[in-house]
């Protein structure tokens, strides 16, 4: 396998956390890994092979020009490393707008995607996670760029976690098929009429942490807002539920014995336990994780990125959008 090109100063802890996790996917995972970042910023390698360049594009960079003016940057030369097969995918937690154009940009589209989309895991505790997407990459979006989203995310979603026929909602304001904006009674009936996709119909926010629903369709402008709403409010229940069970040492010795039958469920709970988002639509593998990624994080994203490569989730997308609407 080629190796998974790991932005190595990309992120909140970049480079330690980013290089000691990508050192890490190589001994545990066994998935070669190359380090792309100025030798200067990415410091001691730890034995990693370096594509070398000299720009970085930071968190508060726009986007799109810094793309085009930083071409030798990590992001860029990370996606060019896929493009050109000296790399088999590439994994970033820097700026996400950044990557997505990177990719997009120096990958291309698969043939007939109109837009790509992020897809992110959403967990299920005791169960697959619900696939959201878009969450993040099209404020705005068409009705048949939503219908291409729950292609593209059943198919993401039977690669990765196996299973035919993935149940796919669209998110809206009620289960309702009448509920909604004009977008989404348009892509309701869409989805209806279109031959690869199993469309249950209309979900609300409350059902994305539920096993009613493995892929839900939005715009990326509310997909995001439903992420992120989720990711505060799971961080204040836990630290709320973890300050009361510690408030006395009475309750801490408690805690430590209860302690072992939640260990499971905040794993499932927390984002790094899945690595990343992933980039749908774009011809090839890239991840985008979390900018906050600690070392763990960064080896679950390997991992995934190695799974998706070699179960050729590009060449499903493909079949998959093929399908006309």
């Amino acid at each position: 396998m080629l190796p998974v090109a790991v932005d190595a100063v990309g992120g909140d802890k970049a480079p330690g956390e980013i290089v000691t996790g990508a050192r890490r996917a190589v001994d545990e995972l066994g998935v070669p890994v190359v380090l792309v970042g100025p030798p200067d910023r990415i410091g001691d390698p730890q034995g990693l092979d370096v594509i070398a360049c000299t720009e970085v594009i930071e968190m508060h960079d726009d986007p799109s020009s810094s793309v085009r003016r930083k071409k030798d940057s990590s992001l860029v030369r990370a996606a060019e490393a896929v493009r050109d097969g000296k790399a088999s995918a590439m994994v970033s937690a820097g700026n996400t707008g950044a990557t997505m154009a990177s990719a997009l940009l120096r990958m291309g589209r698969i043939k007939g995607v109109a837009r790509p989309a992020i897809a992110t895991p959403i967990p299920v505790p005791g169960s697959t996670p619900t696939i959201l997407l878009d969450a993040g990459a099209n404020a705005e979006v068409q009705p048949e760029w939503l219908v291409q989203f729950a292609q593209m995310g059943a198919s993401f979603f039977s690669t990765r976690y196996g299973g035919d026929a993935p149940r796919v909602g669209l998110l809206s304001i009620g289960e309702e098929d009448t509920k909604g904006r004009e977008q989404e009674k348009l892509t309701n009936a869409l989805l209806r009429s279109t031959a690869n996709v199993n469309f249950i119909g209309n979900v609300e926010g409350r059902d994305l942490m539920t096993t009613d629903v493995d892929v839900v369709v939005t715009d990326g402008f509310t997909g995001n807002v439903a992420l992120k709403t989720l990711e505060g409010g799971m961080r204040f229940v836990q630290t709320a539920i973890l300050e009361r069970l510690t408030a006395t040492p009475e309750l801490a010795a408690l805690f430590d014995q209860v302690w072992p039958a939640l260990e499971p469920l905040a794993t499932d709970l927390d984002p790094e336990s899945y690595g990343g988002a992933m980039l749908l639509g774009v011809d090839g593998v890239c991840i985008i994780s979390h900018g906050s990624s600690s070392a763990r994080a960064i080896v679950n994203a390997v991992g995934v990125a190695r799974d998706m490569v070699q179960e050729d989730l590009v060449g499903h997308l493909r079949q998959a959008v093929a399908v006309q609407v």
